[in-house]
C-alpha cells in the first residue's frame, strides 16, 4: 500500500468519524429530539406507523436519535472510521 493510500485511509476515518453527527443532526436528529418537518420526523413517522405506533428500540431511527442526542458511542465511532477509511483508501487507490 503506497503513501497516498494509507492518507486516503486517514482522512476517510477521520473525516467520517468527524462528519457523521454534524450529517445526523443536519436530517433533524438533535439533541432536543427530533425536529419538526425534517427527514427525521418522516423517519420517525413511517417507522411508528410500520410498528403499530412506536418507534422500536434499536431501529435506525432510534439509533440515529441516539447519536443526534449523545454522538457516537466508542463502539460506533470504531464502525463509522472503519467504513470511511475503507472508502477513503478505495478512492485514493483509484486515483493514483
Amino acid at each position: 500500500m503506497d503513501w497516498a493510500t494509507l492518507a486516503g485511509v486517514a482522512v476517510g476515518a477521520v473525516g467520517t468519524v468527524a462528519l457523521a453527527p454534524v450529517v445526523v443532526s443536519a436530517a433533524g436528529f438533535t439533541a432536543g429530539g427530533i425536529a419538526a418537518g425534517s427527514a427525521a420526523s418522516w423517519m420517525m413517522s413511517a417507522a411508528a406507523v410500520a410498528n403499530g405506533g412506536g418507534v422500536a428500540t434499536g431501529s435506525a431511527v432510534a439509533i440515529l436519535q441516539s447519536i443526534g442526542a449523545a454522538g457516537l458511542s466508542g463502539s460506533a465511532a470504531t464502525v463509522v472510521a472503519s467504513v470511511g477509511g475503507v472508502l477513503g483508501g478505495a478512492i485514493a487507490d483509484a486515483m493514483t
